[in-house]
């Protein structure tokens, strides 16, 4: 699984930074946050593709999160996709899109909007989308990507030693089941599987002040994406606003027992983003100041699940 930072800029562009638009691409399906002006250039320069599976889940209405929507579709228009695209968002998104639709071609291939709730939002083969309000102007909402846990690992010498043949059955113990053997005994799957690993937690803050809702979100996330618009001088701007100073993402990433904070919507005044970095090291030994189109890679994980 990657994070492919499209736009990391809030507001407005400026010459080193877009506007917010985070891509996760896993198994060969992009999940894309936020789509800011400029996401299709930054896909193409990532070479994201424009026709592969996709989902896309908008924070809120503000044109810096939401204005890059309408090329985007376009161009999947000019590129002939046929797959569905599905868009996730707060009330109005839909209207947003019917109105542009009337001025620009309309898409040419499934377009399905849902509405976001909090809790859960989609399901896919082997992980979930959730989502919490975010506490900015308007509706406004954080996101979560969260895997299933994995099997834990299979020990071939000990369903060896207990008389297990290899094939099907070791599959089956592999799944969790128990099996029984020709001669009556019982072989119990966690006589030969340790305990199931936790899936990887990618979270990402969208615009907010921090609040309690993001961090249980966050509790013990790989990857927490948090926006630093301003530096500590600026808090009161950043109240005024609905935004969050680096210091305050790093004591949220704190809070929630992370392993790494990446900081991003970092505002135009920063064109060194050092001060923010700092600020939050102060606090938060693991950070990252993101970078237009920077990747990181997020390991599989070898840590037990949750019970």
């Amino acid at each position: 699984m990657e994070i492919i930072f499209l736009g990391t800029g809030g507001t407005m562009p400026s010459a080193l930074r877009g506007l917010p638009s985070i891509a996760v691409r896993r198994d060969g399906e992009i999940l894309l946050f936020d789509c800011g002006e400029g996401t299709q250039r930054a896909m193409a320069k990532a070479r994201l593709g424009f026709r592969r599976p996709m989902r896309i889940f908008i924070t809120h209405l503000h044109g810096d999160h939401v204005l890059g929507l309408p090329g985007l579709i376009q161009t999947m228009n000019l590129l002939g996709r046929e797959r569905p695209l599905h868009i996730y968002g707060p009330r109005g998104l839909g209207g947003f899109l019917e109105a542009v639709s009337r001025f620009i071609s309309p898409p040419e291939f499934p377009l399905i909007i849902h509405r976001v709730h909090r809790g859960v939002i989609h399901r896919g083969e082997d992980y979930r989308v959730e989502a919490v309000e975010a506490e900015h102007e308007g509706e406004c909402w954080s996101y979560a990507i969260i895997e299933d846990p994995r099997p834990g690992k299979f020990h071939p010498e000990r369903a060896r030693r207990l008389g297990v043949p290899e094939g099907p059955l070791w599959k089956r113990l592999q799944r969790g089941e128990d099996i029984t053997l020709s001669d009556g005994r019982v072989v119990r799957s966690r006589d030969v599987v340790d305990p199931p690993r936790r899936g990887r937690r990618i979270i990402y803050s969208g615009d907010t002040r921090p609040n309690r809702r993001l961090i249980e979100l966050a509790r013990g996330a790989d990857v927490l994406i948090h926006e630093a618009t301003f530096d500590e001088g600026l808090r009161d701007r950043a109240i005024r606003d609905g935004h969050s100073t680096a210091r305050e993402a790093a004591e949220a990433a704190a809070q929630a027992g992370v392993k790494l904070l990446v900081l991003t919507h970092i505002s135009a005044r920063y064109p060194d983003p050092k001060p923010l970095l700092e600020e939050a090291r102060s606090i938060f030994p693991k950070v990252l100041v993101a970078e237009d189109l920077m990747t990181l890679r997020v390991p599989l994980s070898d840590e037990p699940a949750e019970t």
